[in-house]
């Protein structure tokens, strides 16, 4: 199955989703009820699902959907306040197509970018409970899995920012204390990974397969006979397209650099 399809289908599960009365309960009377100035419009009232380019290099992440904003235009980041600011940037960056987000048939488009949200219904006042996020997470989860060529995340408040380290929690060591939420504050996940384990090096790639085809991290391996580098070969230039590097024994010894000396 192909990305677009993967996509296709995960959305199709999120706007039926019905899993958080109390949020189903408010998007819906928020749709009812609508605002004045919107009176004569038909809201969309039903979760709302990310966009952008699927292959972008560079993820934004918001909490949730704007009540008016959103839930009314069936998509992120449309029609309310935050788009009028967002949408500028985005476009002054070359990362969109225009300078405007006012509904989903305006022709907007994104670059190299993604745009989703935390938790896909508007919650009453802009607080969602801790139910409501770890039930909307598995959402999240899959949608960011699927965006394999993410290389930066932009967190657009602390509740996008936490799922997004819960996110990497699940593939990463991570420590809270060593990120912590703040304005402006930049991270770095880990990127290097050595792997020495007397010959079980395939089933110890193999079994950290997923997390390294999406992250792409600089990997050094020993590969001591055929039955280990064939294997790492195939996984790792065939499957992946890394860039692979010999150091042979005489080269990577210590001992050697000594008597070269």
């Amino acid at each position: 199955m192909n990305l677009t399809s993967q996509f296709t289908n995960l959305n199709k599960k999120i706007i039926a989703c019905k899993k958080c009365k109390r949020l189903k309960n408010f998007r819906e009377k928020i749709a009812k009820e609508k605002r004045k100035q919107y009176m004569g419009e038909k809201y969309w009232g039903k979760p709302i699902t990310g966009f952008g380019d699927l292959n972008g290099k560079i993820a934004l992440i918001g909490l949730a959907p704007a009540a008016h904003g959103g839930n009314r235009t069936g998509r992120v980041f449309t029609g309310d306040r935050s788009a009028e600011f967002l949408y500028k940037c985005l476009y002054k960056a070359k990362m969109s197509n225009q300078s405007t987000s006012e509904n989903k048939n305006d022709g907007l488009k994104l670059y190299n970018s993604y745009i989703t949200t935390a938790l896909k219904c508007v919650p009453p006042g802009d607080k969602p409970t801790y139910l409501e996020l770890k039930t909307c997470f598995n959402y999240f989860k899959e949608e960011i899995d699927l965006l394999k060529e993410v290389k930066v995340i932009i967190a657009l408040g602390k509740i996008a920012f936490d799922a997004c380290i819960q996110f990497y929690k699940e593939n990463y060591f991570l420590r809270n204390k060593d990120y912590i939420f703040g304005h402006g504050k930049k991270y770095q996940l880990p990127d290097f990974i050595k792997i020495d384990v007397e010959g079980n090096e395939p089933n110890v790639l193999q079994g950290a397969y997923a997390t390294v085809r999406r992250d792409k991290p600089h990997i050094l391996i020993e590969a001591q006979d055929e039955n280990t580098y064939v294997p790492l070969y195939r996984m790792l230039k065939e499957q992946m397209n890394y860039y692979l590097y010999w150091f042979p024994v005489a080269t990577y010894n210590p001992n050697n650099y000594k008597k070269n000396q």
